[in-house]
């Protein structure tokens, strides 16, 4: 194994712990929401898309399984966060669009979200998280491209 390979393997479980870690911390910032960090998610991939997009756009925009954000996505839809439309592109595959109330949800979670981020970013520099972010985007850029297979 190569030096940053090693790395990359001592960053990992730090990676997951952190993951974990968040997603508990953001499932009871947004409980009195009626979000759990998953839906919180969900919400905020369909407000950063272009367009309204079907399920499997989502998924994929996410690096999620598809078959976890439809469960997701039909919640949502229960609650009245999201309802679906139909897709002229493909009659099987409707489209995911926002309702006010997810909007309203997912606005709400980012105004109990912004003092949660601003003190786990405190002392870190903006200039680490940019690369920590750009490290982060290679990693899954490579693992979308490759999988977990080693390369003949």
């Amino acid at each position: 194994m190569t030096d940053a390979g090693a790395a990359l393997s001592a960053t990992a479980l730090d990676l997951f712990k952190v993951s974990s870690s968040m997603l508990a911390s953001g499932d009871r910032l947004v409980q009195p929401l009626g979000l759990t960090s998953s839906r919180w998610q969900v919400l905020g991939t369909i407000v950063a898309a272009e367009r309204p997009q079907p399920v499997a756009w989502l998924a994929r925009d996410m690096g999620a399984n598809r078959q976890n954000v439809q469960r997701i996505v039909n919640d949502l839809a229960r609650e009245g966060f999201v309802e679906l439309a139909a897709n002229p592109h493909h009659r099987r595959a409707p489209l995911v669009l926002l309702t006010d109330a997810g909007r309203q949800a997912f606005d709400r979670a980012m105004a109990l979200a912004s003092p949660w981020l601003d003190r786990l970013a405190e002392g870190l520099a903006v200039q680490e998280i940019e690369t920590m972010q750009k490290v982060l985007r290679v990693l899954r850029q490579r693992l979308d491209e490759t999988g977990p297979e080693p390369e003949s």
